[in-house]
């Protein structure tokens, strides 16, 4: 008798054929990091919302894969297809749901009718019920952790790992915080992404990978969000310490006779995080010991990443075969934030602020200030502060009231050109002195301390800089910066014309030259 033909194979939920739509698009691992968990699919007939866990990560996904769910609905649901992208932290307020809601391979996402889904987030009684786990975000006690952040008390129930956005938390309480808080502009831009990069491919880009810049520009925030990333991925055991944490460490295991223990901790994990390496410049058996981790790391093809203070050829206390090291990865700066940079991060520290700071205030703050992040963080706080004890609204009289030392004080932009017009006057050198080919110490030194500020109160490039100067490549910069460096700490005196200048007052005087 003839052969039964094989029953169709029902169709995909909507839900589930867009997700295996946006990975195939984006690649099953990215999925699984940034979407699985964090954001769910909900077709309503002619369009398609992404529900995503929090305001946060509503807009990091919409900005970074936004291209890919519209051409994986456009595929899935036709042409015409519209997409919307809303937060609603109540959709995964439950245990159990949310967790993997959108995955490929989950169970199908029940689907809102279209009157709740338009403005409610979705009813409990459409969600699948399941038992009580224990609470991954409950803080685990210094005690029972390692210097992984990982349990190490004694056996019990498994709990459900940690959500993103609650993350990470290890190390007495510790909150990480997270790639996707980390505000781009143009001053950190490649820096960011070379941490996702980390987080989606550790150890297959740059390794290691070297964040320098001044204070407050973000390089422990970038170190944490990396930690943070990796600890949601399995079989991921990364390591984050400060180098004065690893200092002491190192120090305690070589009185005590525990150098094994020590080296497993640190050569055991799959990537290290080390944040503050300019502690260790004084410290050279410290710094051998962590160029025996890192080259055990490394050659191991596991990732290393390290923030600074400033660029590896500018740190003058560290070893050379570290220096080496660390130059034979990828070294990437962040520069104080510009001025739509500033704004972003103001409007990011208002937000939920109670009482409201209306968006006008916050452009004349960003405008006015040209601190680090740390000083716009402080100048919103110290107004919504003055604001509420005072019982009046935020305006700008109230700014003014609340900040006025931080505002009289804030330094202007300062560009090349300028620091370049400063030396000259100062000098009393003529116009274009500095960019001449000239060898005289009576111009060579001026070019270097006029370099040496450029880099201090500008965000120009070692290239740009060079470039201004008339040098041929970024070195002189980098060679004329340390030089000047040196002097400093030596406090040294140069000759310049027929007059012997200290170096610290001659610097002085440019920068108030440069404040009028």
């Amino acid at each position: 008798m003839p052969a039964r033909p094989l029953p169709t194979p029902p169709p995909l939920p909507p839900e589930r054929a867009l997700a295996e739509a946006v990975a195939a698009r984006v690649g099953a691992a990215r999925y699984g990091i940034w979407f699985a968990g964090h954001a769910k699919f909900v077709a309503l007939g002619g369009e398609v919302v992404v529900v995503a866990r929090n305001q946060h990560s509503q807009e990091w996904l919409e900005h970074t894969f936004g291209t890919a769910v519209r051409e994986a609905t456009v595929q899935v649901h036709g042409p015409g297809t519209r997409v919307r992208w809303v937060a609603d932290p109540e959709s995964f307020s439950e245990p159990g749901t949310g967790d993997r809601g959108s995955g490929i391979g989950s169970a199908p996402m029940p689907v809102p009718t279209p009157a709740v889904a338009k403005s409610a987030p979705l009813e409990k009684a459409e969600r699948p019920r399941v038992l009580p786990i224990p609470d991954p975000r409950s803080p685990i006690p210094a005690s029972q952790t390692d210097l992984f952040g990982d349990p190490v008390a004694a056996a019990k129930p498994r709990a459900k790992r940690a959500e993103p956005e609650v993350v990470a938390v290890s190390k007495a309480g510790r909150r990480w915080k997270l790639l996707g808080e980390f505000v781009v502009g143009a001053c950190n831009r490649v820096a960011h992404a070379s941490a996702l990069s980390v987080v989606e491919d550790p150890g297959e880009g740059g390794n290691p990978l070297v964040i320098h810049g001044p204070v407050g520009t973000g390089k422990t925030h970038l170190l944490e969000g990396i930690y943070a990333g990796l600890k949601r991925r399995p079989n991921e055991r990364p390591c984050y310490t400060t180098a004065e944490e690893f200092t002491t460490r190192f120090v305690a295991a070589s009185q005590h006779g525990k150098m094994s223990a020590f080296r497993r901790q640190f050569r055991e994990c799959s990537t290290l995080l080390l944040d503050d390496l300019h502690f260790l410049a004084t410290k050279k058996a410290t710094q051998a010991e962590f160029l025996h981790t890192f080259d055990a790391l490394v050659a191991d093809g596991r990732q290393v990443v390290v923030t600074t203070d400033c660029h590896p050829r500018l740190a003058d206390e560290l070893m050379p075969e570290l220096v080496d090291r660390l130059l034979g990865g990828a070294v990437w700066s962040l520069q104080p934030p510009d001025p739509e940079t500033r704004l972003e991060i103001l409007r990011k520290k208002a937000t939920g602020a109670n009482p409201m700071v209306p968006d006008a205030v916050l452009k004349t703050l960003a405008s006015s200030l040209r601190g680090n992040v740390r000083e716009l963080e402080g100048a919103v706080n110290s107004v919504k502060h003055y604001a509420k004890v005072t019982g009046r609204p935020v305006d700008q009289s109230v700014v003014r009231e609340a900040l006025g030392d931080l505002l009289r004080h804030a330094v202007r932009t300062v560009s090349v050109a300028d620091v370049d017009a400063s030396v000259c006057a100062v000098l009393r050198l003529g116009s274009g002195t500095l960019q001449s080919k000239s060898r005289a110490w009576a111009v060579t030194h001026p070019r270097m301390v006029a370099i040496y500020l450029c880099r201090k109160h500008t965000a120009a490039t070692y290239g740009e800089v060079s470039k201004h100067f008339g040098a041929k490549t970024h070195s002189t910069a980098v060679a004329a910066e340390k030089k000047v460096r040196a002097w400093i700490e030596k406090d040294a005196s140069v000759t310049i014309g027929d007059r012997s200048w200290r170096v610290k007052e001659l610097i002085d005087r440019i920068e108030r030259e440069l404040q009028r």
